[in-house]
């Protein structure tokens, strides 16, 4: 069993900077991808970014150049540098990991971005 625990959302003024972690207990394979999505209220959850064992990225549009997610396989944790945060990026952010033995979410951290 995967267990996920976010950490470091908070509230920012805009253009300011957060620094997400997600640490996991159980076992992650190097094939699994490791992702950030976010919820808005009223809205969908949402892809922000996700990474594969191998680095390979992936950015929603809205976050590309603000945002760098990155995994550290030894340690089985992933991270998202937020940087240049808008109110739009006001969110309960997610961690995933998504392997061949299903998805498995974190409870959520609150982003709250305001002027």
């Amino acid at each position: 069993q995967v267990q996920l625990v976010e950490s470091g959302g908070g509230l920012v003024q805009i253009g300011g900077s957060l620094r997400l972690s997600c640490a996991t207990s159980g076992t992650i394979f190097s094939t699994d991808v490791m992702g950030w999505y976010r919820q808005a209220p009223g809205k969908q959850r949402e892809l922000v970014a996700r990474i594969t064992g191998g680095d390979t990225t992936t950015y929603a549009d809205s976050v590309k150049g603000r945002f760098t997610i990155s995994r550290d396989n030894a340690k089985n944790t992933v991270n998202l540098q937020m940087n240049s945060l808008k109110p739009e990026d006001t969110a309960v952010y997610y961690c995933n990991v998504h392997s061949r033995r299903g998805d498995y979410w974190g409870q959520g951290t609150q982003v709250t971005v305001s002027s």
